[in-house]
């Protein structure tokens, strides 16, 4: 399955600044990790951006945006932005800055 690969440009340039960024392809998309943990990522032609779960039922409100249900089932704190959320460069920061605020408490999930 492949990702955007503009998406994922843009998401680059926006964390090429931060340091203990890595990139892994998973879930058939492109997944940016910050500080060891799954920050935003890209799957088809959305965004897929980890935040905190108390804010979820209030941003799944905005233009763009839905709870990510990619196993079919869905995942509080992740949801999935397309296009028309994230056309302007404003747009775009309120989703990033939304997972980087989460990233700083979120936990990382165990390594095998």
């Amino acid at each position: 399955m492949a990702y955007n690969q503009i998406l994922a440009s843009r998401i680059r340039a926006r964390f090429a600044a931060l340091s203990n960024v890595e990139e892994k392809e998973m879930m058939g998309g492109l997944t940016f990790m910050y500080n060891g943990k799954m920050c935003v990522g890209v799957i088809q032609d959305e965004m897929m951006c980890r935040i905190n779960p108390e804010l979820h039922d209030k941003v799944i409100q905005q233009s763009g945006c839905r709870t990510m249900d990619f196993t079919k089932r869905p995942m509080r704190g992740y949801v999935m932005v397309n296009e028309s959320g994230m056309q302007s460069h404003a747009n775009f920061e309120y989703w990033i800055g939304l997972c980087l605020d989460f990233n700083q408490k979120a936990k990382s999930s165990k390594r095998k």
